[in-house]
């Protein structure tokens, strides 16, 4: 196998411990009665993770361990923590168990980001098509629930997302051993003894500080779709609930194709007007789902820009932390902004889009203005579009010659 494909496969099982699980957790929530700010406070767990990846998860694959083993020890103890997931139904046990998970898996998103970078000869060209193969786990791992999950599923049904995510852990555990071997960096004589230190003072630079506001927007509108989507889809379109993880895959299919052509698109549009193209994506698919909803044709296909806002925006932001900073504190900085697009961002989007839901809901009739609902992340979006265009300067139009920033 080569080491591309090695690298492909290590992210199928990545994103597929992920895809499990995702879209079907805060339905799930609901199921069990777990009130508004219980399912708030399970959603802020990766942010806890987050955060306590940069100062101690990502500082050891940086400076201490090897980055594959430290895959599959995380993975070994998140597929059981997953495990347990789905057997207990108490909030405080739930959560205890959920946030084990979260601490584990949450850093092996950057490491992972770190290994593909560290063993491809030309990051730039060639992560979209390793990363493509996160995009086919998360899809092929919805195709098993047609199975598991009847048309109405009860939590006695959906509690396989848990089971299904473990074994899938529990196999990346053990395909982590094959990886190629990448040891943490030591030889950089000037480094900052802690590389999170080091990846964070880089802040200070304007457009790095751009970036990484314009993250936190983007970050959080796209976490809300996880948290907004899937009753959407089954209590306003009508789709069947266990249809509709099929119907959100599509959005993943999509990203295989700009996933595909990320590096051509790169090379020719530049950092700054491939983002914007992706928080466009953003923007027009939350005004459809406002005034379209009625229309399932049109609310099905335009999950198809799911791959626009994802590869255009976020996989470029992993290859640009890749490009301008220094390769001693790859897991640290990957791990900063995995801090935004999957801590900060995913505990506001756990809190805002819950209590704004609560706010459109009808008390007599139990439904949900979803037109006001959803305009909300679509401004969102046009405001870091604006910050985008006026603000962010990177130094140099294409990845190949962006400079690292010392």
């Amino acid at each position: 196998m080569t080491v591309r494909m090695q690298l492909f496969v290590m992210m199928v099982l990545q994103l597929a411990v992920w895809g499990a699980w995702a879209p079907k957790l805060f339905p799930y929530m609901g199921m069990l009665g777990f009130a508004p700010w219980q399912q708030s406070l399970v959603g802020s767990a990766w942010g806890i993770a987050a955060v306590a990846g940069i100062f101690f998860s990502n500082q050891f694959a940086d400076r201490n361990f090897a980055a594959e083993r430290f895959m599959a020890a995380s993975h070994l103890i998140g597929g059981l923590a997953l495990a347990a997931c789905a057997f207990l139904t108490s909030f405080w046990p739930f959560f205890a168990a959920y946030l084990v998970f979260s601490l584990l898996y949450v850093p092996t998103l950057s490491v992972s980001n770190s290994i593909a970078f560290a063993n491809l000869k030309d990051p730039a060209k060639d992560f979209g098509t390793v990363r493509m193969g996160g995009t086919v786990g998360w899809v092929l791992v919805s195709w098993p629930f047609v199975f598991l999950l009847g048309a109405k599923a009860d939590a006695a049904q959906v509690r396989w997302i848990f089971l299904v995510a473990a074994i899938v852990s529990f196999a990346l555990a053990a395909y982590s051993l094959t990886l190629p071997h990448t040891p943490p960096k030591k030889d950089a004589q000037a480094a900052d003894p802690l590389a999170w230190r080091e990846a964070i003072k880089l802040l200070g630079v304007p457009f790095v500080g751009v970036l990484f506001l314009v993250t936190f927007i983007d970050s959080v509108i796209h976490n809300g779709y996880f948290v907004m989507a899937d009753n959407f889809l089954t209590n306003r379109v009508g789709i069947a609930g266990n249809l509709s993880m099929i119907v959100l895959s599509l959005g993943q299919l999509a990203e295989i194709v700009t996933m595909f052509v990320l590096g051509g698109v790169l090379a020719k549009l530049g950092w700054k007007t491939t983002m914007m193209v992706g928080i466009l994506g953003h923007a027009a698919r939350f005004t459809v789902f406002a005034f379209f909803a009625d229309s399932v044709p049109t609310i099905v296909a335009v999950q198809l820009l799911h791959g626009v806002c994802y590869a255009f925006f976020f996989a470029t932001v992993y290859i640009f932390v890749d490009a301008a900073f220094p390769k001693d504190v790859r897991s640290s900085a990957q791990g900063l902004f995995n801090l935004l697009i999957l801590g900060i961002g995913n505990v506001g989007a756990s809190f805002l889009f819950p209590a704004l839901i609560a706010h459109w809901t009808d008390p007599a009739t139990k439904m949900v203005d979803y037109r006001s609902l959803f305009l909300v992340p679509a401004g969102m979006a046009v405001v870091a579009i604006l910050l985008l265009a006026a603000f962010f300067r990177p130094p140099e139009r294409g990845p190949v010659a962006a400079p690292a920033v010392a």
